[in-house]
């Protein structure tokens, strides 16, 4: 049996099971987990001694971040990682309760409240839309998104890879009916791709560059932008579980760190040369040149306002999930934000100078 139809079936029964399990069972679970979180209190500020954050980490970038930028020293906390890929994996950390924080795309937190899970988004950044491409196969050549029609593409549920597939049929003006989705995991794409289990794959960076590095000699490519169109908004969130954020020593923490990650995307704004040989060449294994290219295909890390804007932005992404019956249960964009946490973003956007929206990064 091929790598995709395993991948289907598998992920599809596990998936189902999950929704299932989860709203059934998570009121109960909640209800032993910790506190109940209760966002119209203040913010604590006090962090006692002992304190530690779990960062549930993806592809090591913010353990990366915070050791290159020199900043976890500063840290009035123990601050620990776990890495995990996608944010499905990192939603079982939380319920799991080994995790407290987590770096995730725009989509996790949509299947989280849709499943019933508290996880409040604490923290916004923003990269260029051309950070996420439709990669495709070796000898698949797509000229025009009709050309999306009846193809494998890859798909993993509760990712923000999810809604890029969405946004590229919409804009083609096909449906799910009219192509094979095809249910693996992230870590999955790229040797799916290449082994041409299916055609198509929204591949963010690095794992874009090294799958060209690995298949490009091949045919493989990706489908131009200018025909793709807009399949990404570029936006992608640090949130926090809920018992954790009920926790007030754990919330001060929060409190601190999403300080400090403002300063630090701010860092690698400033210090792309140190950021590109800490993170991208000598952790994630790409060249130099490749990391220059990353970076300019990303723009300047931007760190958005937590308001009415971003919030409607983010019911656009619900929306598309919504129409595409990609969700168990109703979400309100609103109700996906600690706003509490707003004025401590926006304190800190002032202090260290942290841009809005992403810029084009020169070398």
């Amino acid at each position: 049996m091929s790598l995709a139809a395993r991948g289907f079936r598998r992920r599809r029964s596990a998936w189902l099971v999950t929704l299932v399990a989860v709203a059934t069972t998570l009121s109960a679970c909640s209800s032993s987990a910790g506190p109940e979180l209760n966002t119209d209190t203040p913010l604590p500020t006090e962090i006692p001694a002992g304190t530690t954050l779990v960062v549930a980490d993806q592809q090591n970038q913010i353990r990366t971040l915070l050791q290159a930028s020199g900043l976890e020293k500063t840290l009035p906390f123990a601050v620990e990682y776990a890495n995990f890929v996608g944010g499905p994996a990192v939603l079982e950390a939380f319920r799991a309760g080994t995790a407290d924080v987590a770096p995730v795309g725009d989509v996790p937190p949509v299947h989280a409240a849709a499943t019933g899970q508290q996880v409040p988004i604490i923290l916004a950044r923003e990269v260029k839309p051309s950070s996420m491409s439709l990669a495709t196969s070796p000898g698949t050549t797509i000229r025009s998104l009709h050309d999306l029609r009846g193809k494998k593409i890859a798909y993993a549920e509760g990712t923000a890879q999810q809604v890029v597939v969405l946004r590229a049929l919409q804009n083609a003006g096909l449906s799910t009916d009219d192509v094979e989705l095809t249910r693996l995991q992230l870590a999955e794409f790229s040797e799916a791709l290449g082994a041409g289990e299916v055609d198509v794959a929204p591949l963010n960076e690095p794992r874009l560059t090294r799958y060209l590095r690995d298949h490009g000699r091949d045919g493989a490519s990706i489908v131009d932008p200018a025909v793709a169109g807009k399949i990404s908004e570029g936006l992608s969130y640090v949130y926090a579980r809920g018992e954790s954020l009920a926790e007030p020593a754990k919330a001060a923490a929060l409190r601190a760190l999403t300080t400090t990650l403002v300063q630090a995307f701010h860092w690698t704004n400033t210090h792309p040369v140190e950021w590109i040989n800490a993170y991208y060449v000598d952790d994630q294994k790409v060249s130099e040149a490749d990391g220059w290219k990353i970076l300019q295909s990303n723009g300047t890390t931007a760190i958005p306002a937590l308001d009415g804007a971003l919030v409607a932005r983010q019911q656009g992404t619900i929306d598309l999930l919504d129409k595409a019956d990609a969700l168990p249960e109703p979400v309100t964009s609103a109700d996906l934000f600690d706003l509490r946490f707003a004025p401590v973003v926006d304190d800190a956007v002032r202090k260290y100078g942290a841009t809005r929206r992403p810029e084009d990064v020169a070398r």
